[in-house]
């Protein structure tokens, strides 16, 4: 299977295989908001006392999701806006069996385990009752500073194995893609042995270059189509979350996130709850106020502001860059020893692998499209970004529309890689939200007539 584009991001700050232990808070701040979730129906009242594992809330427009309470803990309402507040949090697991009634879908949206789950093209909650044409299972995370899918796996391979077989359960004779870097590596060679005889299961291998994958671009090289059913989408954890929740009856209380970026010393993962204290991870790290911390990776992430107590139930990282807002005057002819371009432009291309400090500095002002094609080159959904840029710099949104903006995948490369620094995937974004409007409208207006 071909991938087209992608790029091989070299920066410093990569977290590396490592897993620390957080001190124990005293206080969570669970939010109810998260990037596709909104737990606005609370199921519990200030100062009662749960235990791990209950309900807190749910998401009624996402199959009743739940937001479930980490620890044994006295629930506080009122205390900061859009959080429930969880004082006096008991220091320990219990790791008891959970009495979930009901089918396996049921139980993997009672036990926490179904947040995990996309829609391949959508990015969206699937629906857990559908009949899936395929299921996606994606051990490869590629943006920086995501957590890796390998230390999610290393120490619990069995976990994973069971967890895909579970999953296997709920298809009939649609399969299993597992996607594994093109790679030879110790645990590599493990999980084919897992899954070796397992005929439901194949192994798709993509190379290590950013962007390859995005589920949306592993569907369509997949030839699965969006006309023919839905795809599921899951990666490690959300696997090892499957397992937890069939296998053992156990609710998902905990996630293991990385915390990288230049701004950080020892790059890490870590082990965590939802709704563990931000304030705690900068202590914890040494960050000072002089940093910008991103709530994901580095191209798809969202800045955590302030105003951010705890952490949310789908945050997988925390990229930490030191601020610097300084602009380079004439930044575009320095020699650039100590950057990367993807022009191969700065003298940087004559060194070696190295890992280049990211920084929230921006490298000159912005300029009009010079037509380079590097934009081009590095999509993995196979779309000419700078030819939609112009034609939406015309308010051509037709044509925009009619060369496929909508494979667009988000993932930020285009606006990586671009010289002239236009900020393409914002400007994309905002389009296509911009033609789904008008369609709308289109819609409605037909219905009225």
């Amino acid at each position: 299977m071909k991938f087209k584009g992608g790029y091989n991001i070299s920066l410093g700050g990569k977290p590396v295989g490592e897993v620390v232990a957080m001190p124990h808070p005293e206080v969570l701040y669970l939010p109810l908001q998260s990037r596709r979730f909104v737990f606005g129906e609370i199921c519990v009242e200030d100062g009662q006392r749960v235990n791990e594992g209950d309900v807190l809330a749910i998401d009624v427009n996402n199959y009743s999701v739940g937001l479930l309470a980490p620890r044994e803990s006295t629930v506080r309402l009122n205390q900061v806006e859009g959080y429930i507040v969880l004082e006096d949090a008991a220091r320990t697991v219990k790791h008891q069996e959970v009495k979930s009634e009901g089918t396996k879908q049921e139980k993997l949206l009672n036990l926490g385990a179904w947040q995990w789950f996309y829609d391949a093209y959508s990015g969206e909650l699937p629906n857990p009752f559908s009949s899936p044409q395929a299921i996606i299972v994606s051990t490869v995370s590629l943006e920086p500073f995501s957590a890796r899918g390998d230390v999610q796996i290393k120490d619990n391979l069995s976990n994973f194995t069971r967890g895909l077989e579970q999953l296997q359960s709920f298809l009939e004779y649609q399969p299993i893609y597992l996607v594994v870097p093109d790679i030879k590596s110790e645990l590599s060679k493990q999980i084919g042995e897992q899954v070796r005889g397992h005929a439901w299961v194949k192994m798709v291998e993509v190379p290590l270059r950013y962007g390859c994958d995005n589920f949306a671009v592993l569907a369509r090289r997949l030839g699965l189509k969006r006309s023919e059913g839905s795809i599921w989408a899951v990666r490690a954890e959300g696997v090892l979350a499957v397992d937890q929740v069939l296998t053992l009856s156990r609710p998902c209380i905990s996630r293991m996130i990385s915390v990288g970026g230049p701004a950080v010393s020892t790059p890490v993962h870590i082990e965590i709850m939802a709704g563990y204290p931000m304030q705690l991870i900068k202590d914890g790290f040494g960050l000072s106020s002089a940093v910008r911390i991103v709530n994901g990776g580095v191209f798809t992430g969202e800045l955590v502001g302030t105003e951010i107590k705890g952490i949310d139930t789908e945050c997988r990282g925390l990229t930490i860059l030191p601020e610097h807002e300084e602009r380079e005057f004439l930044g575009f002819v320095r020699p650039g020893w100590d950057r990367r371009s993807y022009s191969g432009c700065f003298l940087s291309s004559l060194r070696g692998e190295f890992g280049e400090r990211l920084t929230t500095a921006v490298r000159g002002e912005e300029r009009a499209c010079i037509s380079c094609n590097f934009c081009e080159e590095v999509c993995p959904a196979g779309i000419i970004p700078y030819l939609i840029h112009k034609y939406l710099y015309g308010d051509q949104l037709e044509e925009a529309e009619e060369i496929r903006i909508d494979l667009c995948v988000e993932c930020g490369l285009c606006s990586f890689v671009c010289p002239s620094k236009i900020e393409l995937m914002k400007e994309f974004i905002e389009a296509k939200d911009l033609i789904a409007k008008e369609k709308e409208e289109i819609r409605c207006e037909q219905e009225k007539k």
